[in-house]
C-alpha cells in the first residue's frame, strides 16, 4: 500500500512530502498516523538536521482535515480521534528540535495552514492562496491557529481571519509576518532546500538550543524566557563544536 508521505534524507536535509495530490494532499486518518511516527523519528535521526515539509503536485500544499473521511465517522469516533490523535498532532510537528521549514505551493488552508503555523520558516509561491475557512462549515480552527496566529500577527487580525474565513494571497501572507519569502512556483524547492541545506551545514546543537528559546519566548515573560537563556546557552557549552568554530575564528584574526 502506498504511503501517504514520501522521505528523502541528503545533505543532513530531511524532505518530507504530503503525497495524496488527488486530494490536494487532504489529511486522512491514515496521514496523520504516518507523521505522528514520523516526526520524532526524524528528530531523534543523526543523519537529520533539517526537515522541509511540501506537498505533492503543484495544486495544493494542503487543504486541511480530508472532510469527505470524516463526515463516514460517526460522531464519538471523532470525539475519540479529538482527543487521542488530532489533538496530538497539534503539536507533534512544533515540539520537533531542529528547524522545520514549509515550502508552499497553491492552496494551504485550515489544518494545512495549522501545519504552517507549527514550522519555523514558511516559503510560498506567488500563486498560494491560504485561508482558515473552518467557521463557515460550522466549527473552528482547533489544531492551534485561535493560539499560535494571534502570538504571530496580534489578537485584531487573527480575529478577523478566523472569524470571516476569507482567503488571503502569498503576498498579504509576506506582509503580515505569516510567511518568510514568496518567490515563483518553480523556485519554491530550490528556495527552500538552499536554505535547510545552509542551516544544515551549521554545529546542530546552536540551531537547535536557539529553536528551544525561541519556542520558550512564545510561552513565558520575558524574565522567565532570560533566564531560559543561561540555561540554553550553557548547554551549548557541553558541546565542542562551538570551541572548534572558535578555535578556527582565533585561527584566523592571527593570520590577519
Amino acid at each position: 500500500m502506498a504511503k501517504n508521505h514520501l522521505l528523502s534524507i541528503e545533505d543532513g536535509v530531511a524532505l518530507v512530502t504530503l503525497n495524496r495530490p488527488e486530494a490536494l494532499n487532504s489529511i486522512n486518518r491514515a496521514m496523520r498516523l504516518e507523521l505522528l511516527e514520523l516526526w520524532p523519528a526524524l528528530d531523534m535521526d543523526k543523519n537529520v538536521k533539517v526537515i522541509v515539509l511540501t506537498g505533492a503536485g503543484d495544486k495544493a500544499f494542503c487543504t486541511g482535515a480530508d472532510l469527505k473521511e470524516r463526515s463516514a465517522r460517526s460522531t464519538e469516533e471523532m470525539v475519540y480521534d479529538r482527543h487521542y490523535l488530532t489533538g496530538k498532532s497539534n503539536g507533534a510537528l512544533s515540539s520537533i528540535s531542529k528547524p522545520v521549514i514549509a515550502a508552499i505551493k497553491g492552496y494551504c488552508m485550515a489544518g494545512g495552514f495549522e501545519m504552517v503555523l507549527q514550522c519555523d520558516i514558511a516559503i510560498c509561491a506567488e500563486n498560494s492562496i491560504f485561508s482558515l475557512p473552518e467557521v463557515s462549515h460550522g466549527f473552528f480552527p482547533g489544531g492551534g491557529a485561535c493560539q499560535r496566529l494571534p502570538r504571530l500577527v496580534g489578537y485584531q487580525v487573527a480575529r478577523e481571519l478566523i472569524f470571516t474565513g476569507r482567503r488571503w494571497t502569498a503576498q498579504e501572507g509576506k506582509e503580515l509576518g505569516l510567511v518568510n519569502k514568496v518567490v515563483p512556483a518553480d523556485k519554491v524547492m530550490e528556495e527552500a532546500m538552499a536554505m535547510a541545506k545552509k542551516i544544515a551545514s551549521y554545529p546542530s546543537v546552536g540551531v537547535i538550543q536557539a529553536k528551544r528559546a525561541l519556542n520558550q519566548a512564545m510561552e513565558v515573560g520575558l524574565s522567565a524566557g532570560l533566564r531560559y537563556d543561561v540555561e540554553a546557552w550553557v548547554g551549548c557549552m557541553h558541546s565542542d563544536e562551538w570551541k572548534e568554530k572558535l578555535g578556527g575564528f582565533v585561527r584566523k584574526e592571527r593570520k590577519s
